[in-house]
């Protein structure tokens, strides 16, 4: 059986800024606690919420520290801002080259294309979708789209492979 990948450059007209639409104006969803259990440990979380119910990292920057423009270091845990911020978190983490995102897979998205599929070193799809956590720790409803795990570094693309976690790694 033949495989054929077909490659197309889109004019931008048609490829969507936006990252996600957000039906409850809340952009601080916690990540489940088992799949930063599931990944290891990590040093920094640039985009921590001031009061959190767990840690998931060693360090964490919260919105008062400007986490996006301050110095990281270490293997970085991301769950950035969902919205028209999110990508400028990815380019930061892209640049840093060792830590792992959780965003939305909003594959046709530029941002996914430019921060994503250029620069990353593996995407891991969840199978089905994710249930976040508010800042005081309860579990909200079903997200409102596929969530992925972005690896840049070696180090954390085994790190998905190891994980346990339902879903595909795709290897870039």
């Amino acid at each position: 059986m033949a495989c054929f990948v077909i490659r197309f450059d889109m004019d931008d007209e048609f490829m969507s800024n936006n990252f996600n639409t957000n039906t409850k104006n809340n952009d601080e969803w916690l990540t489940p606690p088992s799949i930063i259990e599931s990944l290891g440990e990590f040093d920094l979380d640039p985009c921590s919420p001031i009061e959190r119910p767990w840690d998931t990292a060693k360090n964490h920057y919260c919105e008062p520290d400007d986490g996006l423009n301050k110095y990281w270091d270490g293997r970085v845990w991301c769950n950035p801002p969902y919205g028209r911020e999110t990508f400028l978190w990815l380019d930061k983490l892209a640049s840093h080259g060792n830590g792992i995102a959780l965003i939305f897979a909003r594959t046709e998205t530029k941002g996914f294309h430019r921060q994503i599929w250029e620069k990353a070193n593996a995407v891991f799809f969840f199978e089905g979708r994710l249930k976040f956590h508010y800042v005081d720790g309860t579990q909200g409803d079903s997200a409102n789209a596929p969530s992925c795990l972005v690896a840049y570094g070696d180090r954390n693309v085994d790190a998905l492979s190891i994980s346990g976690l339902k879903g595909r790694l795709i290897e870039l």
